[in-house]
């Protein structure tokens, strides 16, 4: 118990401490120096829009968040499955280069119009490929390289002993993969919120966090603007947390 205070006195407290501080100081630098609201209003308007718009927000969130975790998990098996690929077909490993790097710069911002003309302005699966498409580069290429992780003597020791190909993967391919491929899960998972909610800037649905933003934000009403912009955070730190605790119950129970 007193490991488990100490851990969570010297993890948890200084970050919140450093938080409130900031808090602190904006809330004075907004005071003392009139700071007009539309260029940066203060953490207690922020705070008060919050709490009368709480519902509004929840439900924002939830429409976002669903289309980022759609756009996470469809991405994220496609990078794994292709990384998979990749590594053991160096033919494929070669084609697929130059694919992952094109896709890898394209911007949302000129592909969600696109998208909202393919499929329809009145339904959600726009943001939930832009997120794909997000989150696809970074899980393949982390996934890509943890697999490659494995050295030709670890190989060869595993021939030696007559191992199979599953158990040469269990034992040595995922095990050594498995730190880089939640790397890229959870890069990936930062992307797929904030590619969701950018996507929704350029049209569709009126009902998630982006659409809030901008209308707040066309109307003037900063405060009620930053108070989605909070809603966004919480929704890409849990996805992060999420995103961690599952990497923690995986790499602990991992296969030695």
């Amino acid at each position: 118990m007193i490991t488990v205070g100490n851990s969570f006195v010297t993890r948890v407290l200084p970050p919140v401490a450093l938080f409130v501080a900031l808090l602190v100081v904006w809330q004075l630098a907004v005071v003392v120096g009139d700071i007009p609201a539309f260029l940066l209003p203060s953490p207690l308007a922020i705070l008060e829009e919050f709490g009368a718009l709480l519902p509004s927000i929840v439900a924002a969130s939830l429409v976002t968040g669903t289309n980022a975790l759609l756009g996470l998990l469809i991405g994220s098996l496609l990078g794994v499955v292709a990384a998979v690929v990749a590594a053991f077909v160096r033919v494929l490993d070669e084609m697929f280069a130059p694919v992952v790097a094109a896709i890898a710069v394209v911007p949302i911002v000129a592909l969600a119009p696109v998208l909202y003309t393919m499929f329809g302005a009145s339904i959600e699966i726009a943001r939930v490929i832009v997120a794909a498409i997000a989150v696809f580069v970074p899980v393949f290429i982390n996934s890509l390289r943890g697999l490659r992780q494995v050295r030709p003597v670890q190989r060869d020791l595993m021939r030696a002993y007559a191992a199979t190909g599953w158990q040469t993967a269990r034992t040595v391919t995922i095990p050594n993969a498995l730190p880089f491929v939640f790397t890229g899960l959870r890069i990936a998972s930062s992307l797929a919120v904030i590619s969701a909610i950018v996507s929704e800037y350029f049209g569709g649905p009126r009902s998630g966090i982006g659409s809030f933003i901008t209308t707040a934000a066309s109307g003037s009403n900063y405060a009620r603007a930053w108070a989605f912009v909070v809603g966004a955070i919480i929704v890409g730190l849990i996805f992060f947390g999420a995103t961690l605790a599952i990497e923690r119950v995986f790499t602990r129970h991992r296969p030695a």
